[in-house]
């Protein structure tokens, strides 16, 4: 019996974050370690590879799709799958508690499922119907579960165990895997998804290399601050504590 893509790649997850607490809590440590990351020398060798992956093989497909794909086609897609992390955007905020971010939500679902063609055309956003980003992390944060420690994932980057965690959930109940039960045309979404979502990071390497003496560092640090930025849905603390989300 063939095995499922996200199933597959919710196992590997799932035990990566075992392995990860369990076996690597003791790595060899660094200079100067930043308190947030004690995994730094695993995490440095898994952003290696997923900098090499990337390099090889992500980025000359995302260049050769923005290169060669109509305009108009790209931005059908990108539609399509923003209307998808809408639907599960709006759970998370009813989990969250959000009335009006769920009401917002739920309303651009129905106009661009309908209006907008399957959300191939996004009729919500000239309405002026706010798009709120939400995802299972964010729900585990509102209730106060800790980040925990900073940690690269394999293939899919920076997050931390709070937040891989969540991506299970994300992966496991995101409305791609809930209804399309062909393994062949849902894996081929996810990797269309995965090409469009880093077609919107080109041009960002020559950036980063000019302002960043480490590319690990600046990495780890930008994610750490955008995340606590919206967990805290734009406004953070002035010092995040251990005990704070």
């Amino acid at each position: 019996m063939s095995s499922c893509f996200f199933d597959t790649v919710l196992v590997f997850i799932r035990a990566f974050l075992v392995l990860g607490v369990f076996l690597f809590a003791g790595c060899a440590s660094v200079n100067d370690p930043n308190p947030r990351d004690p995994w730094e020398p695993m995490n440095r060798k898994i952003f290696s590879v997923n900098d090499s992956v990337d390099k090889a093989v992500v980025k000359p497909v995302a260049v050769a799709y923005k290169d060669y794909t109509p305009e108009v086609v790209q931005k059908g897609i990108n539609n399509f799958f923003g209307n998808l992390r809408d639907v599960w955007s709006a759970i998370n905020s009813a989990l969250q508690l959000k009335g009006g971010d769920t009401v917002d939500g739920t309303m651009r679902v129905v106009v661009n499922s309908t209006v907008g063609v399957l959300g191939l055309i996004d009729v919500a956003t000239p309405l002026k119907i706010k798009k709120h980003k939400e995802d299972f992390g964010k729900t585990l944060g509102h209730w106060g579960v800790p980040t925990g420690p900073y940690l690269v994932l394999p293939f899919f980057g920076p997050s931390d165990l709070r937040d891989a965690s969540g991506f299970v959930f994300d992966i496991k109940f995101n409305p791609t895997s809930q209804s399309i039960k062909k393994v062949a045309v849902r894996n081929t979404l996810y990797g269309i998804n995965a090409i469009d979502t880093r077609k919107g990071y080109l041009g960002m390497e020559d950036s980063l290399d000019a302002i960043a003496l480490d590319r690990y560092s600046f990495v780890r640090d930008a994610y750490l601050q955008r995340r606590l930025y919206e967990i805290y849905d734009g406004n953070p603390p002035d010092q995040e504590n251990d005990d704070e989300k």
